[in-house]
């Protein structure tokens, strides 16, 4: 086992029960808190016009007892900044700025601990400092193009494997010196990007911190692209730096069957980190209403999850710190939260 992977093996030892909570959906929570998200820039649009939102949402998780933060860096790319008038020098300055929001959210919560120590009685704390984790997300090149292909994985022909690692490469690089724990390669939709994101980082020796590969499926068999998950997965096996491979923005029905696929194809620990189960409709951008499970639905099958071998739980798309706080109370039922 490598030192990358070693540092991931340890984190999961320190968290309750031996898995970790992952965070849950950042758009609809900023949102909620006011944000106006009608741009290409999507969530990243709040790193220019209200950072302090994203602070607070990442506060909110981290209250709700989430282990691993996901920086605001989705939808934050050089080419879409530049895209939107900011220069290199600016575009670069934005990613920074989203681990550095993280890593003060994560500075504020550990104060808010030691401030609650020192009030309450060791068997009533709410807040407990914890080991915890900024995640920098990088978003599929789909992402970026805004345009839904994120969610089908068809780039057109003109995309090849060089292609996506010099459109990623600058980005991952900023992103990777900015001081985050982990870089979190999201909602990959076919196995070409996966590739890309594998020799990109093992290509660039100067990056010295571990990622996690994730990708999205529609029908529990194969992500959206069409492509098998286990090829998909066994794209984590060629760098050693990927120390985590898993699902996100997955409807919830679809997950155990799919870590199942997973384990057959690596000894990686699992995450997972689905959405709501509701449907997105590219073409009207917005989410259709009455697909999703509740909060208590969605935590039921955390148990499961668990039991057949994830070992990082979260949430994505339209799930709250409500579901984050459902997820750590089953993984950890006799702990503080």
């Amino acid at each position: 086992m490598g030192r990358l992977e070693s540092a991931m093996s340890d984190f999961l030892r320190q968290c309750g029960g031996g898995a970790a909570v992952i965070d849950g959906g950042l758009a609809t929570e900023l949102e909620r808190h006011g944000a106006d998200l009608n741009d290409p820039l999507w969530s990243a649009k709040c790193l220019v016009t209200s950072p302090h939102l994203i602070r607070d949402v990442h506060l909110d998780y981290l209250e709700a007892g989430a282990d691993i933060i996901i920086t605001a860096s989705y939808q934050a790319t050089l080419q879409g900044f530049e895209s939107k008038g900011y220069s290199l020098e600016e575009g670069e300055g934005l990613l920074r700025k989203s681990v550095q929001i993280a890593i003060e959210a994560r500075e504020l919560y550990y104060a808010r601990c030691r401030e609650a120590s020192n009030d309450q009685p060791p068997d009533e704390r709410i807040l407990e400092e914890r080991p915890i984790l900024v995640a920098a997300s990088v978003g599929s090149y789909g992402a970026y193009l805004a345009d839904g292909s994120e969610y089908s994985g068809d780039y057109g022909e003109h995309v090849d494997l060089e292609f996506l690692k010099s459109f990623h490469r600058r980005r991952v690089k900023v992103l990777a010196d900015s001081g985050p724990d982990i870089i979190a390669f999201e909602t990959v939709p076919n196995k070409l990007e996966a590739q890309a994101f594998a020799e990109l980082i093992e290509e660039e020796e100067d990056i010295n911190i571990p990622a996690w590969l994730s990708f999205n499926s529609k029908d529990g068999v194969h992500v959206v692209s069409g492509d098998s998950l286990s090829e998909c997965v066994a794209v984590a096996e060629t760098s050693k730096k990927i120390v985590a491979v898993g699902i996100n923005c997955t409807p919830p029905r679809f997950i155990r069957d799919l870590i199942l696929s997973i384990k057959k194809v690596t000894n990686k620990p699992i995450l997972i980190y689905p959405n709501s189960g509701e449907s997105y409709d590219p073409d009207r951008k917005e989410w259709v209403q009455n697909t999703g499970v509740s909060d208590k639905s969605f935590v039921s099958y955390v148990t499961k999850w668990r039991e057949v071998g994830a070992s990082l739980i979260g949430g994505c798309c339209r799930t709250t710190p409500d579901t984050i706080r459902g997820i750590r109370r089953a993984l950890s039922p006799h702990g503080s939260h």
